[in-house]
């Protein structure tokens, strides 16, 4: 049964206490997908499990809940130029190899969508996971869907590293901190733990409305504790 979110809440909630008050309407855009991927695929999955995907899709894409390419640039060219400036001046000392350079195929394997996607191997990775042949078109992961579905896909399954949500938001784990492992090791771990919980704040099941709605919810609630 899909457990419908109460959206009306969710972005009167999301407005105030992470927006300052106002949604653009990409930001709705994007929110609306990943809550609709959601309530398709997932809706009895863990209601963490969503607020950190939503925390990880507001961090990742300074906020915009868009796809976004690295640096933000909106071009790969620039955002190669924007890579290659910061490597050269010593700002980027944990890459090893520019993974951004155009290969022999002038493709580059740079961040890009909800969840900065980067190098060969994780676009291969994700395009078997997600059915979307990401390596024959990279630019797809800057798509809402595709985008959507490596973001959720990714973070449920633990492609991005060995983390996956239910190592960390379960039964008997509460740990929104090291949940950041699923993505980028600590990086602002705790600033995305602050997201995650607003975010779980606003998520709560759709209200039914008018009176047989209420009625046929109240006798549901009746019938189950009757048989439980």
């Amino acid at each position: 049964m899909v457990i419908h979110i109460d959206r009306r809440f969710f972005f009167d909630t999301v407005r105030e206490a992470l927006f300052k008050g106002t949604l653009s309407g990409p930001q709705v855009e994007g929110m609306t997908a990943i809550l609709n991927f959601w309530e398709e695929r997932m809706p009895d999955a863990d209601p963490r499990w969503l607020a950190y995907i939503l925390a990880t899709a507001f961090h990742e894409t300074a906020y915009t809940m868009q796809p976004v390419r690295e640096t933000l640039a909106t071009t790969d060219a620039r955002a190669v130029e924007i890579l290659e400036n910061a490597f050269a001046s010593g700002k980027l000392s944990w890459v090893k190899t520019p993974y951004w350079r155009p290969d022999e195929d002038g493709k580059s394997w740079l961040g890009r969508g909800l969840v900065q996607l980067t190098h060969k191997r994780n676009y291969e990775a994700m395009s078997v996971l997600t059915g979307i042949d990401l390596v024959a078109e990279p630019d797809r992961a800057m798509e809402m869907g595709p985008a959507v579905s490596i973001l959720i896909e990714g973070m449920v399954q633990g492609s991005f590293s060995k983390h996956k949500l239910a190592d960390h938001l379960n039964a008997t784990n509460d740990d929104w901190i090291n949940a950041r492992r699923i993505v980028n090791g600590t990086d602002r771990a705790e600033k995305l733990a602050g997201y995650g919980k607003t975010f779980l704040a606003a998520i709560r099941p759709e209200q039914p409305t008018g009176w047989f709605a209420r009625l046929k919810q109240w006798v549901c609630r009746g019938i189950a504790r009757l048989i439980g």
